[in-house]
C-alpha cells in the first residue's frame, strides 16, 4: 500500500512537504480556496472558533442545544473544507452534491437544536420523520468522517450498528429496534453522538486547539528547534538529538504525530542524513520522537481530556501522572540515537552551524503562554477552559513583542480560522467514537467482551494486558487516537479494572497503546511520513521506529502492574527512587537493543542487560537490587574489555 520510488535527484532536493502531509495526513487533504472565496471560508471558520469560545464561557444552554449546535456547525464547515476524495484540487470549486450534504447534514443536527425541548418531553417515542432525520444526520456524519479521518473507523462503526440492529437489541420489532437505536445515537446526550466524547471536545479540546493555533503563530515551534540545536546539536549525532528534544518540546503544544513528524522532520531529517545517519534511522528517530508528543504534558493528545472525564479526576491530575512515563519515553529515544551515533562514530554540527544560546534567551518570553497555562492548570484554582483562554490572551500579548512573527489583526483572524479548521477532525472522530461506544453499551457487548477476555486470561493479569495491547494496536492502525481511546475505555479498560488494575493505570494503558499504533507496522503513518522525507524504505523505518519507541511498549506494563510509576499510593522518596532506577533501566534496555554500551556488546551481554534494565524499570526493592547487579556486571565487563573494542561512550 505504501511505497516510495527512489528519486534520481540529489538527496538534498527540497521535499514537497504539502504532498507528504496530504499522503499521510487526511486532515491536510482540503479544498483549495483562493481570493474572495478563501476570505469567506476563513471568516466562517473564524466565526466558528468565536462561537466555541462564547459557548464555553458565556452560554447557559441545555446540553442538547449546546452539543447539537456544535456538531451541526462541525458538519457544515467539514463539508466546506474537505472534498469527497483525495486529489480533488480544483480551485474554488464545490460540487452540488457536497453543498447538499453540507446543508442537509448540518440541518439534521440544527433540527435537534431548535426542537430540543420537544424531543426531551416526548421521551423514547419518535415520529417517522424524526427517525429519518436522525438516520440522515448519522450517515452525513459518517461520510464526513470518511473524508477527514478515514475508512477504517467507518467500518468499525458500521459493524457495531449492524450488530445492534441484527443481534444486539432483543426487541423483535425491527421498527422499535431502529427507533431505539437512532433515538439513543442521535437524540440523547448520555450515549451516541452527543455523549461524553463530543461534550469533552466542545468544552475543553476546542479551546486548546484554538490556543495551539495562536501559539503556533508566535513562532514557538521555530524557537524550540533553535533552542534544541543550541543545546545538543554540537554533540555526536547532534541532529538526531535535536529531533528528540525539539519534538518533546513541540509535543507540549501539539498532539498530531504526523504533523509533528513533517514539521520538525523537514529540518532535522536532512541534517541527520548529512551527519551520517542512515535514512531509515533518521526518519525513525523523528517519527518516534514526534509520536511521543501525544503523551507529553501539559497538553498531550485530545484523548487525555476524555480520560479525565471518564475517570472523574481533574485534568491536572492526569498531567502530573503522565510526567514520568513521558520522560522515560523520550529518554529512551534520546539514549538510542546517542548510542547509534557512538556506534557509527558520527559527529555533531559544527559551531558555525549552531545558533548561539545566549541570544536565544532573549526569545524565551515566547514560553510565557505555556508557562502560564501550566501554572493555571497545576494550581487547580481555575477551570481548564479558563486557563486556556488566559493563555490565548498571553499568546497574543507575547506576539506583539516578537519582531520575526509579530501578531497582527490578520494573524489573529488566521489563528481563529486555523483553530476552527483544526477542530473538524477531532470533533468528527469524537462523534463517531460516541456512536461506537453507544452501540457497545446498548447491546451489552462490553460485558460480553469483558467476560470473554476474563475467561481467556483466567486470573493472569499479564495475559489480559497483552490481549488489550494487541487490540489497541490493531484498532489504532486505522482509528485515530481519540476514537481508539473511547472504544478501548468502553471495552478493555473495564476488564483491566476488574482484574485489579487501578482505574487511572488501566486508562493510561489503553491510551499509550492507541498512540504507538502510529509507529507500528503495517500502518505506521508517522513512520511513513518520515520515510517520505528521508527517501527511505517505509517498512524498515516503521520497524526501526518501533525499536526506538520501546519505552512506550514497556512502561505501560510497569505502571499497570505497579502503579507507583504513576505516583499512586507512594511516597516522595519512593518516587525519587523510581525516577532514578527507571532512568538507568531504560538506558540499559536501549543499550541492549542498540547492541552498544561502552562498546559493541556480545549477544549474551545484550540479554543480561535487557533483563537487568526491565527489572530496574519495574518498581520494587528486590527487582531494583537484582537489576543493579546485572547491569553493573555488564558495565564492569564492558569497562574491562573496552581497550580491545571501539571508542568509548564518553563524549
Amino acid at each position: 500500500m505504501f511505497s516510495f520510488k527512489k528519486k534520481t535527484v540529489a538527496s538534498d532536493e527540497p521535499m514537497d512537504l504539502d504532498a507528504v502531509m496530504k499522503k499521510f495526513d487526511r486532515e491536510s487533504n482540503t479544498r483549495v480556496w483562493e481570493g474572495t472565496p478563501k476570505i469567506i471560508v476563513n471568516c466562517i471558520l473564524a466565526a466558528f472558533s468565536l462561537f466555541c469560545i462564547y459557548v464555553t464561557f458565556f452560554a447557559t444552554w441545555l446540553d442538547s442545544i449546546r452539543l447539537s449546535s456544535f456538531v451541526g456547525s462541525i458538519v457544515f464547515i467539514g463539508f466546506l473544507v474537505y472534498p469527497a476524495k483525495k486529489g480533488m484540487q480544483k480551485v474554488n470549486y464545490m460540487p452540488w452534491y457536497d453543498i447538499v450534504l453540507m446543508l442537509v447534514g448540518s440541518g439534521c443536527f440544527f433540527f435537534h437544536t431548535f426542537n430540543a425541548m420537544t424531543i426531551i418531553q416526548q421521551g423514547s417515542r419518535f415520529e417517522l420523520y424524526q427517525i429519518i432525520i436522525g438516520v440522515v444526520g448519522i450517515l452525513c456524519l459518517l461520510e464526513l468522517c470518511r473524508r477527514c479521518v478515514g475508512i477504517p473507523i467507518i467500518i468499525v462503526a458500521a459493524v457495531f450498528i449492524v450488530y445492534a440492529l441484527g443481534w444486539g437489541l432483543t426487541n423483535p420489532d425491527m421498527w422499535r429496534r431502529t427507533e431505539g437505536l437512532v433515538g439513543k445515537l442521535f437524540y440523547t446526550t448520555t450515549s451516541g453522538i452527543l455523549s461524553t466524547p463530543i461534550n469533552t471536545c466542545s468544552k475543553y479540546i476546542a479551546i486548546f486547539i484554538i490556543f495551539g493555533a495562536f501559539l503556533e503563530r508566535t513562532g514557538i515551534a521555530d524557537f524550540f528547534i533553535k533552542i534544541a540545536n543550541s543545546i545538543v546539536g554540537g554533540f555526536s549525532g547532534g541532529p538526531a538529538k535535536v529531533a528528540v528534544v525539539a519534538s518533546a518540546l513541540e509535543g507540549m503544544v501539539s498532539g498530531s504525530s504526523v504533523a509533528n513528524t513533517v514539521g520538525s522532520g523537514s529540518v532535522t531529517i536532512p541534517l541527520m542524513k548529512r551527519t551520517g545517519y542512515k535514512p531509515e534511522f533518521a526518519a525513525a528517530a523523528e517519527a518516534s520522537a514526534s509520536t511521543g508528543g501525544q503523551i507529553m504534558p501539559p497538553i498531550m493528545g485530545a484523548a487525555a481530556f476524555l480520560m479525565a472525564e471518564n475517570i472523574g479526576v481533574s485534568y491536572s491530575n492526569i498531567v502530573v501522572r503522565a510526567i514520568l512515563p513521558a520522560c522515560l519515553y523520550f529518554l529512551g529515544v534520546f539514549i538510542a540515537v546517542h548510542l547509534e551515533a557512538k556506534k557509527e562514530g558520527l559527529k555533531g554540527l559544527s559551531r558555525e552551524e549552531l545558533p548561539r544560546f545566549l541570544p536565544l534567551l532573549k526569545q524565551s518570553y515566547l514560553l510565557l503562554p505555556l508557562i502560564l497555562l501550566i501554572a493555571l492548570v497545576g494550581s487547580g484554582t481555575r477551570s481548564i477552559a479558563y486557563a486556556a483562554a488566559i493563555a490565548i490572551i498571553a499568546a497574543i500579548v507575547v506576539g506583539l513583542f516578537n519582531k520575526e512573527n509579530r501578531i497582527t489583526p490578520k494573524r489573529i483572524w488566521e489563528a481563529l480560522a486555523a483553530g476552527g479548521q483544526g477542530m473538524i477532525t477531532v470533533a468528527v472522530a469524537c462523534g463517531v467514537a460516541g456512536i461506537i461506544a453507544g452501540t457497545i453499551t446498548m447491546t451489552g457487548l462490553a460485558n460480553m467482551l469483558i467476560n470473554g477476555i476474563l475467561a481467556l486470561a483466567g486470573n493472569h493479569v499479564i495475559i489480559a494486558l497483552f490481549l488489550t495491547m494487541l487490540t489497541c494496536i490493531v484498532l489504532g492502525m486505522g482509528v485515530p487516537t481519540t476514537a481508539n481511546y473511547c472504544i478501548m475505555a468502553a471495552t478493555c479498560a473495564p476488564i483491566l479494572i476488574k482484574m485489579g488494575v487501578p482505574d487511572l493505570a488501566a486508562h493510561f494503558f489503553v491510551f499509550y497503546f492507541g498512540i504507538v499504533a502510529d509507529l507500528t507496522p503495517p500502518v505506521a503513518l508517522a513512520a511513513y511520513a518520515g520515510a517520505a522525507i528521508a527517501q527511505a524504505n517505509p517498512m524498515k523505518t516503521a520497524f526501526t521506529s518501533t525499536k526506538l519507541a520501546i519505552g512506550a511498549f514497556i512502561v505501560p506494563y510497569v505502571f499497570a502492574l505497579n502503579p507507583a510509576m504513576l505516583f499512586i499510593d507512594t511516597t516522595v522518596w519512593e518516587v525519587i527512587l523510581i525516577c532514578i532506577t527507571s532512568c538507568v533501566g531504560i538506558f540499559a534496555v536501549s543499550a541492549s537493543l542498540e547492541g552498544f554500551f561502552l562498546h559493541k556488546m556480545h549477544w549474551v551481554e545484550r540479554i543480561v542487560c535487557v533483563v537487568g534494565g526491565l527489572l530496574l524499570i519495574y518498581p520494587g526493592v528486590v527487582t531494583d537490587l537484582i537489576g543493579v547487579a546485572l547491569v553493573g556486571c555488564i558495565l564492569i565487563v564492558q569497562w574491562l574489555t573496552k581497550k580491545k573494542a571501539t571508542p568509548s561512550l564518553a563524549e
